[in-house]
Parts: structure tokens; C-alpha cells; sequence
């Protein structure tokens, strides 16, 4: 039996300091030629065309008479803030935006809460309620606006079977009406959106605490309020500022309904805006939209601060 010999292990050589790449002028160009077509797609098509949409708000800009497009500075905004129609339109407007995000607050949270608990098909179910999200608005004032017909409208007709009513209502017709049939319509759509977040963020409630609460003998309503309320209550705060900014700044479905009729009942400050521009008053309808700028700014701006609060937490 012979013996092998073991090698001794080779001395390594002495590595130097690694030296790192720097980041050099040829690289920094070839990152900046491959984000160059996206931002001058971006600027082109979006920044652009809000700087001239911006400047036409301080200018008598008539689609009728291109010629002469004098500069009026802030006489568009003095000329809106002056027509008799604005007082109208600013409280349809927080009519809206209120009567629509409470509804779709309260039944959003009763939707979470049913489909919060453990039962069979829950799937299923989750997957029909949050459907309506996917459609577009427009679609659903279109819906809307066939079930409120006055002539063979389905809620006209629930209504008289059950009893409530003796004969068909002028849904979009009735200044009284036309309002409250785009809230509805509002509030069918946007349910959903406070059910998704609100139920995410009660899946997020930790099971022991709820366990030890009712083990200490607290009742169903006590839970509630005292531990889920309070512990999903910057997911509510930030889902109704985010739906207001949204709600503030949709027009479809009531553009899709009433456009803004019957007798400018139901004109929020975007249909309005709307309006303008189907008249060719486009300094005016820019001065609307630079002003509904401003307001979702602020919206923003709040947001934002809300969700430092949240992530410094």
C-alpha cells in the first residue's frame, strides 16, 4: 500500500484594492438616451398642452375668431366668478362630492364587513362586487340613464310595483330629481372602490386582539368601535380624501345622463367646463380647468401630508 503525497497549498498573491467602476459621462449619456423618447413623448403630449391650455385662460381665446386672441388676464376667472350660473354650480358641485363619498362610505364598509367574515363562495362573491370598478364611468351613466327613463325605466317600474309610487317619475327631467338619480348612480359605482380598501385593511386587524377583547367580554358592536374603527382609521381618512379627488373631478356619468340638465340642476364645475368648450369659449372653459387645477392640488397636497403621517409611524 503506498502512501500519497499531499500537496502543500499554494500561497495566493496578495490582491490590490478593488477598484470600482465610476460612473462616468458615456454611461450617464446612455441612460439618458434611453429615458430621452419617453420624456419628450411626456412633455409633448402632456406638459405642453397644459402650458398652452394655462396661458389660453388669460386670453379672450374664442374657437369662432382665432384671428384675435387678445390678452385679458384675469378677466375669464372675474367673468365666471360673476355669471349668475357660478353660486349654482358650486353647490351642485359639494352636493355631489358630499352626497356621494358618505353613501359610498357607509355601504362600502358594511360590504367589507360582511365579506371580512369566513363563508363559502366568499371568492366568488368578492369577485361580483368589486367587478362594477372595472367598468367605465361612462358606461354606467349610460346604464343608469336607461334604468331612470321616465318612460320604461326599471325603477320606475320596482317603484309602482312595490307600491310607492302611483305613476312613472321624470327621473332626468325633474330639477328635484335629476340630482339625486347621478348620486345613486355615483354611489352604485363608487362602492366599490371603499370596499376593496376597507377590506384590505381589515384583513390586516390582528385575529388575538379581537380574541382577547371577546374573551374579556366584549360584544360584536365593541369590537367595532373601540379596536377596528380605531385601527383602520387611516386607511377610511385617506380612501375618502382619495375618492373626494376623484368625485371632484369626474363628469362622465353625469355628462352621460343629464349633461348637466335639466336646466343646469345637475352641472358640477367639470361638466360645466365641458359646456364652455362645446360653445367655443375656450378661455373660459381654461380658466375653469386652471381653477379645478388649483383645487385638486390642494386635494393632493393634503393627501400627500397624509401619507407622510402614515409611513413616519
Amino acid at each position: 500500500m503506498t502512501a500519497t503525497a499531499v500537496r502543500p497549498p499554494r500561497a495566493q498573491a496578495p490582491r490590490g484594492p478593488v477598484r470600482r467602476r465610476t460612473f462616468g459621462r458615456r454611461q450617464a449619456l446612455t441612460i439618458l438616451g434611453f429615458f430621452a423618447p419617453a420624456i419628450v413623448f411626456v412633455c409633448w403630449f402632456t406638459y405642453w398642452p397644459m402650458l398652452q391650455g394655462a396661458q389660453m385662460a388669460f386670453r379672450d381665446w374664442n374657437l369662432w375668431d382665432l384671428t384675435s386672441t387678445p390678452w385679458v388676464g384675469l378677466g375669464n376667472f372675474a367673468t365666471i366668478l360673476a355669471d349668475p350660473v357660478f353660486p349654482v354650480v358650486a353647490g351642485n358641485t359639494l352636493v355631489w362630492v358630499v352626497g356621494s363619498i358618505v353613501p359610498q362610505l357607509v355601504i362600502g364598509f358594511l360590504v367589507a364587513l360582511a365579506l371580512w367574515r369566513r363563508f363559502r363562495f366568499r371568492g366568488i362573491y368578492q369577485a361580483l362586487i368589486f367587478y362594477p370598478w372595472a367598468v367605465s364611468g361612462f358606461l354606467v351613466g349610460m346604464l343608469f340613464r336607461w334604468m331612470f327613463n321616465a318612460e320604461f325605466g326599471v325603477v320606475n317600474d320596482l317603484l309602482m310595483k312595490a307600491g310607492a309610487i302611483e305613476a312613472p317619475l321624470p327621473w332626468l327631467a325633474d330639477p328635484k330629481l335629476a340630482m339625486v338619480a347621478v348620486i345613486v348612480a355615483n354611489v352604485w359605482y363608487g362602492v366599490t372602490f371603499f370596499a376593496i380598501m376597507i377590506l384590505a385593511a381589515l384583513q390586516s386587524v390582528p385575529d388575538e386582539v379581537l380574541e382577547a377583547a371577546a374573551i374579556d367580554g366584549a360584544g360584536t358592536v365593541r369590537r367595532l368601535f373601540s379596536i377596528v374603527v380605531p385601527y383602520i382609521w387611516t386607511t377610511l381618512a385617506l380612501t375618502v380624501l382619495l375618492r373626494a379627488i376623484w368625485t371632484f373631478n369626474s363628469p362622465e356619468i353625469i355628462y352621460a345622463m343629464t349633461a348637466g340638465g335639466p336646466a343646469g340642476r345637475t352641472h358640477i364645475i367639470t361638466t360645466w367646463m365641458i359646456e364652455y368648450t362645446q360653445q367655443g369659449s375656450y378661455g373660459l372653459a381654461s380658466a375653469i380647468g386652471l381653477a379645478v387645477m388649483v383645487v385638486l392640488f390642494v386635494f393632493c397636497a393634503f393627501y400627500l401630508m397624509a401619507m407622510r403621517r402614515v409611513n413616519q409611524r
